[in-house]
């Protein structure tokens, strides 16, 4: 059985400081599903990976189960910086681990999923911050860009959650407020209680591929007031769901053949559009998509004439947004 569930973003950026708290929140992910009944099960399963070439068993990272919230399961203190570092004398060092999915509770060490999204933890060799020093784009938003992917014919679902868990968490003399602001229309809701942004019903992306939203914060502390706006995207992904088309309707074409005709001479073209797809590269892959064959019993015909294919990628504009598409002509 194909794994329906899947994650909005292929990977995750987040700060951890030195001395956090055990039970620190870091950050929330979440998954989208295939299909109603479907329930979402988090699982982190391998070492964290420090460099290409090394990596380490992780004692200080966990994520629950059914929420998706990657918390510090241990504080990590200045020894585990140094062990963890390249060289202890870098201000920070990355490491990475991979969060699995699975539509049931994962057994021991299985990790054989192939549904994964990457998490970049930038670990600082610094105590974390004053929330008064923090800028109100530090305060609303991480350094990663809030752009997610959904797939087209899919159950609605939440796929972000805007209020940072960490900053929640360590900031909680402050007023952090959020707005989703998008063209009315929109197939977007924005969750006051829970922060959450939720897509509200299918996509379909041969109506439109990208949405552009944006995301507005506001930090209230005591009579000082800061607002920070950031571009919120959402790209719909393609199913192969819609058949290709003719225009007018036209499948057909009359070719009439002259003596004396040179090699190479046109006789007729016939033009089809595909809305569902792009040309991929390879090239050959997107020709093998569609074959023009001539059908006939006549040798002669087979040799004297061929069909050939050439296409390129055109725009479609329905309800006035540019939707991708093909057109081959034969």
């Amino acid at each position: 059985v194909a794994l329906g569930l899947y994650f909005p973003r292929k990977e995750y950026l987040e700060n951890v400081y030195i001395d956090e708290p055990a039970g620190m929140p870091l950050l929330r992910i979440h998954a989208l599903k295939d299909s109603r009944e479907e329930a979402a099960h988090f699982h982190l399963c391998q070492n964290l990976i420090i460099s290409r070439a090394r990596s380490h068993e992780n004692n200080w990272f966990q994520i629950r189960e059914k929420s998706g919230l990657l918390y510090l399961s241990k504080s990590l203190d200045r020894e585990d910086f140094n062990m963890l570092s390249v060289g202890n004398w870098m201000p920070l060092s990355k490491v990475m681990l991979y969060v699995f999915l699975s539509s049931h509770p994962f057994q021991e060490k299985e990790c054989d999923s192939a549904t994964r999204t990457t998490v970049f933890l930038s670990l600082i060799n610094a105590t974390a911050p004053a929330c008064s020093s923090l800028t109100a784009r530090q305060l609303c938003f991480t350094e990663m860009d809030l752009s997610f992917h959904i797939k087209e014919n899919k159950p609605p679902g939440t796929f972000h959650q805007l209020q940072l868990p960490s900053v929640h968490h360590l900031c909680q003399n402050l007023s952090i407020s959020y707005k989703l602001l998008a063209a009315e229309g929109f197939p977007f809701r924005y969750n006051e209680n829970t922060t959450g942004v939720q897509v509200t019903q299918r996509l379909d992306r041969e109506e439109r591929e990208r949405y552009e939203l944006i995301a507005k914060c506001t930090v209230r502390e005591g009579l000082r007031e800061m607002q920070v706006e950031v571009p919120f995207l959402v790209n719909v992904l393609d199913e192969d769901d819609s058949p290709p088309f003719l225009p007018n309707g036209t499948d057909t074409a009359d070719a009439v053949v002259e003596f004396n005709r040179k090699e190479g001479t046109v006789l007729s073209m016939l033009t089809v559009y595909d809305a569902d797809t792009t040309p991929i590269y390879p090239l050959e892959s997107s020709r093998k998509k569609y074959t023009g064959t001539i059908i006939t019993d006549d040798p002669w015909i087979s040799e004297t004439f061929r069909v050939e294919h050439i296409f390129d990628e055109i725009h479609f504009s329905p309800n006035g947004s540019q939707v991708r598409g093909t057109r081959h002509e034969y």
